[in-house]
């Protein structure tokens, strides 16, 4: 069925949960799908020109809708066809520039937009993105980049909403504090379209950035470095259309590698890039596990018995932030003291405590949240950015919740590993990086099913 987006409200969402027996290993062969975090980028790039634009094997995601319904609130015209995960715009008459409040707060990677509308129409109106809660994420990267780049960018008093304009791009020599992958992607694509040279020093090398920037050069850019911290882009004067397919998600895949792992059982990933597993199978080693690679295949193995270590989350090629929570959860297992490190995001083990409640020994530190002033938040609370996981643990089944995409993600394998029945509320925050998480790990033997209904 091919979905029209239009800009209305996304459906509501009853409570519902996800209903785990836990103890059974995983086995079998599981597909990996498109990765997420190249497809909403794709879909913004193709505001940077007024051709059709068709992107394959793009994943049915909660987000990719939202992405879709801001293009479509936009004036682009947007065909999605979740069964041949295929997704088609042509932004020719873009009607508006102002990014529609309710839409944005949905999730930060609506921030995407203001790149390619303030390269191609000269401005841009967006709220302070929404999205997961994971502590501070600022969009400062980017709005510093496209001031850099000749842009007047105004904030309203409290900061909520931006505004940008720009009689015309200029290329810049632009050093980015931290290696943002948003912040790159999004001055990335502005840069295409501006006059002159643009330098990004201390760019993200995230395999995604790859992917956009060969995509973006296929539509008639010319970007060279990607995958290193400086990455050169020539502005052109125009871009046209292209047909692209969204490479594999990492994030999925190693979702499914630890899974194997932590239930001591044995799955086949099909339709994996093995070169972008590299951090995740690495530490999967070194923990105990086996993991063999051949061209787009991978098995994992649960060896024997799992060995504590550190982790570290650091932007690519380092272990990534969004699997930590999965790992965290498989080091419950192992022998040992683990320590986690979480080096790119503050504020991200709040769902340690979720973890605690199916037994598991977790130490980490809190401190009060304090204000703009410096005072005391009364009842707030801010995590540290390292943890102690102590193990192997017997994780009981229990009542939890997901806490944001990937948090679920840890959870959710926790409580395969847990004895008896765990129940997981919130798992609408799964829907938006994981499809088909549910009927996936039903495919390996899982004893899991959904209590409830979307509307």
């Amino acid at each position: 069925m091919v979905i029209l987006a239009t800009a209305s409200a996304q459906p509501t969402v009853k409570e519902r949960l996800i209903r785990i027996q836990g103890g059974v290993p995983l086995r079998g062969t599981v597909s990996i799908g498109g990765a997420k975090n190249a497809a909403l980028p794709a879909v913004a790039a193709t505001l940077l020109t007024a051709d059709e634009c068709v992107l394959n094997n793009v994943p049915d995601l909660a987000d990719i809708r939202t992405m879709t319904t801001l293009l479509a609130a936009l004036g682009a015209e947007v065909e999605h066809d979740p069964a041949r995960r295929r997704v088609r715009v042509r932004a020719q008459r873009i009607t508006s520039t102002d990014a529609p409040p309710e839409i944005v707060r949905q999730m930060r990677a609506s921030f995407l937009v203001a790149g390619p509308l303030l390269a191609r129409f000269g401005e841009v109106g967006a709220s302070t993105p929404g999205g997961c809660q994971l502590g501070a994420r600022p969009v400062d990267v980017d709005v510093r980049g496209f001031r850099q780049m000749g842009a007047d960018v105004a904030f309203e008093p409290d900061g909520s909403r931006m505004a940008a304009r720009s009689v015309g791009l200029r290329g810049a020599r632009i050093f980015m504090d931290y290696p943002s992958h948003t912040g790159t992607e999004n001055l990335l694509m502005a840069a295409t379209l501006a006059s002159g040279r643009t330098r990004i020093v201390n760019a993200s090398c995230e395999p995604e950035i790859v992917f956009l920037g060969n995509m973006l050069n296929r539509m008639g850019a010319r970007i060279s470095g990607l995958g290193s911290p400086v990455v050169t882009i020539e502005g052109v004067d125009r871009l046209h259309g292209v047909s692209e397919t969204i490479l594999p998600d990492r994030l999925e895949a190693g979702t499914f590698a630890i899974g194997a792992a932590i239930t001591g059982g044995e799955v086949t990933l099909r339709s994996v890039h093995a070169p972008d597993m590299t951090p995740v199978t690495a530490k999967l080693r070194e923990a105990g596990a086996e993991v063999w690679t051949d061209e787009d295949r991978m098995l994992v193995r649960a060896g024997g018995e799992l060995r504590a270590l550190e982790i570290q989350t650091l932007p690519f090629p380092g272990f990534p932030t969004d699997l930590q929570a999965a790992f965290a959860a498989l080091m419950t297992q192992a022998r040992g003291t683990s320590r986690l490190v979480e080096r790119v995001f503050e504020d991200r083990l709040r769902y340690t405590d979720e973890l605690c409640k199916l037994g598991a020994d977790i130490s980490v530190e809190r401190h009060l949240a304090l204000d703009g002033d410096g005072a005391p938040i009364p009842g707030a609370i801010r995590y540290g950015n390292r943890a102690e996981i102590v193990g192997p643990t017997r994780l009981r089944g229990g009542r939890v919740r997901c806490l944001d995409i990937r948090a679920g993600a840890g959870v959710v394998l926790a409580g395969l590993a847990a004895e008896g029945e765990t129940l997981i509320g919130d798992p609408h925050h799964l829907d938006r990086g994981y499809e088909s998480f549910v009927p996936k790990l039903r495919t390996l033997g899982a004893r899991i099913d959904e209590i409830g209904a979307a509307d």
